[in-house]
């Protein structure tokens, strides 16, 4: 049985905008808090709003790029897959399930989701059978972009939406 990842990413984008959708509309329809004077902007959909936006948009691109690929693919490329798509899925599960349950709560937050972060982009950009200096920029890159990524993620929550994260 061959897997046709185009389609289902088509399908999976329809989803994923419909999904988006329902966050936008929720989130413009919720109550506004202008009765008790608070600020406007201040409206407690306001980030359902964006997070839904962004998931259209997301969805959006998704749709595109199974579109192009499905246009360009051969069946030849499609079939020399070698089930890199079910271990991709299986590293992300088992990646999002440690960092979950195990980092975090034992180790602070920030700590926890930049050791994810660079994991994840280490794993998933790693040059196999590349040199030990493209081996070191990968490196690198995935340690950098964990770094600001959890501080730019512990900002936002903290001052921003003022949550305590774990």
């Amino acid at each position: 049985m061959r897997f046709d990842s185009a389609a289902a990413d088509r399908l999976t984008s329809l989803v994923l905008f419909a999904l988006g959708a329902a966050m936008l509309i929720g989130g413009y329809t919720m109550d506004r808090l202008e009765i008790r004077q608070i600020h406007p902007a201040s409206i407690p959909g306001l980030v359902p709003m964006v997070l839904g936006g962004s998931l259209m948009l997301c969805a959006a691109l998704l749709f595109t790029s199974a579109e192009r690929r499905a246009r360009g693919a051969t069946p030849e490329a499609v079939a020399g897959d070698d089930g890199v798509s079910w271990s991709n899925l299986l590293a992300t599960a088992v990646l999002s399930t440690v960092f979950a349950l195990v980092l975090v709560g034992r180790l602070p937050f920030f700590v926890s989701s930049a050791l994810y972060i660079t994991v994840f982009i280490a794993y998933f950009s790693w040059p196999r059978g590349a040199g030990g200096l493209q081996k070191l920029k990968v490196s690198a890159l995935a340690v950098a972009s964990g770094v600001v990524a959890s501080a730019s993620i512990s900002l936002l929550f903290r001052y921003g939406f003022l949550v305590r994260l774990p």
